[in-house]
């Protein structure tokens, strides 16, 4: 049985999300609950009971929304190079979408994001550039809108990443590490440049996995 918990704390609220999985055989049978808001008291509003086959497919079906959602995921091959794909579906909300990625190379590769509705693509290249920056822009066909992505890999095994969305004219800044007792932490600076005050905005988040 594995367990995990994530925690996130910003200035206006703070969100926590926990889940439990058990495997049987192929299979993984797992719950998730969500507390929308910590801040004045803990609520869980939110569970989700999911099985899945890593690999191959996930359903997962939301208690109080009383929607399913079915995803599959498979690959081929594609001029030698593979094409790793997955189709998910939501029930409650009738909208699917299907998740291409192309690996072009162990440097560059190709994701489409296609929501079956007109203009509802988005498509991302991402460029590694040696083995510890990578460069990813991507493009919005639904609201024309370009989006860039700069992460780099320290010493550490850290990551630091830098962001800008065009649509939103959101700047954003992020720091991923591990920390010594197994978890991870990440910590994420954003701001409005579309705002008359560009007041930053910071966000702290942990994970931790437990095994039982």
């Amino acid at each position: 049985m594995k367990a995990s918990f994530r925690g996130s704390y910003d200035a206006d609220n703070s969100d926590a999300t926990g889940s439990v999985a058990f495997n049987a055989g192929a299979l993984n049978l797992r719950a998730s609950v969500t507390g929308d808001t910590l801040t004045n008291t803990p609520s869980l509003n939110n569970l989700t009971l999911s099985v899945e086959n890593p690999g191959l497919f996930n359903i997962d079906y939301n208690l109080p929304k009383k929607d399913v959602k079915f995803q599959f995921m498979n690959s081929v091959r594609v001029n030698d190079k593979p094409l790793n794909f997955t189709y998910t579906h939501s029930v409650a909300e009738n909208r699917t979408v299907l998740d291409g990625t192309l690996m072009l190379d162990s440097n560059h590769k190709v994701s489409v994001n296609y929501g079956f509705q007109p203009r509802d693509c988005k498509v991302k290249y991402s460029l590694g550039c040696g083995c510890e920056t990578t460069v990813e822009p991507s493009y919005d066909f639904g609201d024309n809108s370009w989006d860039l992505a700069v992460s780099r890999r320290l010493y550490d095994g850290s990551v630091v990443r830098g962001s800008y969305q065009s649509s939103t004219k959101v700047l954003g800044m992020d720091f991923r590490t591990k920390a010594a007792a197994g978890g991870s932490f990440k910590v994420t600076a954003s701001v409005n440049l579309a705002e008359e005050k560009k007041i930053p905005k910071l966000t702290a988040e942990s994970i931790w996995d437990f095994e039982m």
